[in-house]
């Protein structure tokens, strides 16, 4: 094993012959782009596409500027969300990053702090 490791430095000598090995280093360059940057971002992309084409009336979701509302209405490229009673807002579909899950106290500790300091 030690001597394939002392070896390396002979392979990768220079002569006139071998003017064209450093280029062997930049050969696999565009696969890492590949593999690490277009491959998961057109996989993200696609999951985005597939969630918003599933998106339906009463689902909670977030837009690129973080607001949260609840579906109301759906149009060919437009949403409706309602904000709160009474507010309705329109969305482009393509604003919308994701479906909101929501930040729920858990079962155990529905009490608010005023409530606690009093205990």
């Amino acid at each position: 094993m030690s001597g394939l490791l002392v070896d390396l430095p002979w392979f990768f000598a220079q002569d006139a012959n071998s003017a064209w090995l450093p280029y062997i280093y930049l050969l696999p360059i565009p696969f890492l782009f590949y593999f690490m940057i277009i491959r998961p971002q057109s996989k993200k992309a696609k999951e985005l596409q597939k969630m918003l084409s599933e998106l339906k009336k009463g689902d909670d979701v977030v837009t690129q500027g973080g607001i949260i509302g609840k579906i109301s209405g759906i149009k060919d490229n437009e949403l409706i969300l309602q904000l709160q009673d009474g507010v309705r807002v329109r969305f482009l579909r393509s604003a919308i990053t994701g479906l909101y899950t929501g930040a729920t106290a858990p079962a155990g500790k529905s009490e608010t702090k005023s409530e606690a300091k009093a205990s």
